[in-house]
Parts: C-alpha cells; sequence; structure tokens
C-alpha cells in the first residue's frame, strides 16, 4: 500500500485527489496538510511514501518547503501539483528535488500513473518538459529571463510580481527588508527590468504568477 500525504491549502483540492485516488486498491491517502507547518510536522514525525505538494501554500514558498521536505527525508518521493503551466516552473521544481510535475488540470488517471510511478524511484514529466530537460542537456534552447534566477531570486520575483511590498516579502521569506532589496535589484538586472510594474507584466505574460 503506498501512503500519501497530500498538501494543499484548498480543502477542494484535496478532497478532490483523495476521491480520484479512493478506488485504486494500492493507493491509500493518510494525512492532509494545509500549510507550510503541517506539511513539515507530518513529514518529520510521520513516514510517508509519496508528498503529493502544491506550490502555493499559506507561509513559505513552495520551493523552499521542496527543500525543506528533500533534506529532512531525501529519498521520499515528492510530486508537485501547481496552476502554473508546466512549461515554466517542472524544470525548476525537478532541479530543486522534485520525483515529478504535474499540472492541476490533468487527467486523473495521470495523477494516478505519476504516484505510482515515483513511487518506484521513477521521475515522471510529461513528453514536452522531457523534451525540455534533452534540450537543456544538449544546449540547444536560448534560456528565458526568468530561467537565469537563481531558487531565492525566483521566489522574491514572484512575490513581488503579485503585489507584495518589500517588507512583505521580507516577512515572508523571515529575511530582512535589505537583503530582500538587493535581490530585487540584482533580478532587474538579469532580467533586463526597469520596474515592478514591468516585473509583474512579465510574470503574468509568462503566467508565472
Amino acid at each position: 500500500m503506498i501512503r500519501i500525504l497530500i498538501a494543499d491549502d484548498h480543502p477542494v483540492v484535496r478532497s478532490g485527489i483523495k476521491q480520484i485516488l479512493s478506488d485504486e486498491e494500492d493507493l491509500t491517502v493518510l494525512g492532509e496538510a494545509e500549510n507550510d507547518k503541517e506539511v513539515l510536522q507530518l513529514i518529520r514525525t510521520q513516514e510517508w511514501d509519496v508528498l503529493i505538494l502544491d506550490l502555493n501554500m499559506p507561509g513559505r514558498n513552495g520551493l523552499d518547503i521542496l527543500q525543506e521536505v528533500k533534506r529532512l527525508k531525501p529519498h521520499l518521493p515528492v510530486l508537485v501539483l501547481s496552476m502554473h503551466a508546466e512549461d515554466q516552473i517542472a524544470l525548476r521544481v525537478i532541479r530543486a528535488g522534485a520525483a515529478g510535475y504535474l499540472n492541476k488540470e490533468c487527467a486523473p488517471e495521470k495523477l494516478v500513473e505519476a504516484i505510482r510511478k515515483v513511487h518506484t524511484g521513477s521521475r515522471y514529466v510529461s513528453e514536452a518538459v522531457a523534451n525540455q530537460l534533452a534540450r537543456l542537456v544538449a544546449g540547444g534552447k536560448e534560456k528565458a529571463p526568468h530561467e537565469l534566477l537563481s531558487d531565492r531570486e525566483y521566489q522574491v520575483m514572484c512575490l513581488l510580481a503579485s503585489g507584495k511590498t518589500l517588507s512583505e516579502v521580507a516577512e515572508t521569506l523571515k529575511l530582512s527588508v535589505k537583503t530582500i532589496s538587493t535581490y530585487r535589484a540584482r533580478i532587474l538586472e538579469k532580467m533586463n527590468l526597469s520596474s515592478n510594474a514591468a516585473l509583474t507584466y512579465y510574470a503574468i505574460r509568462n503566467e508565472l504568477v
């Protein structure tokens, strides 16, 4: 029996996933978490076979949570679910340690297939993402501006683009305002943008927020 932990702040999403998996004899949802503290507490105190993780939960950024989970339980397969377009975020979460990535609009059978696959130790990515990985290895694709950012810079960019102030970003990430201001300047320089408004426009156009 594959023991599954679902981490998503929307009860309807957790309920939907449980309903999809309820007909599968080898899959059982034994835990649910709706924020970063709950998921990390459950990871520390109980054993799981697969974690289904939403990237956009209250509290810490989803990439932060993913990296902390992999620090605590390096061998725990993490299947990331998100509303982000896979071509914008899948490579980043795979590099951060996720075993697979699915868009929340995927067909139910894809979710079941992905859980079983990552449980065996394999990675689950769509054909499109596999092609992206192949091009990346071959060096045949020019990186988009946001792909030049480090994971922390990417987190700061998404928070700023979603309308948060420097102080709010600093509070969310538990960093100083001065540090966030430095990140902001670095992000704008790397992406060749001039303002938060330009950053927001870029993020919306590329479906990053």
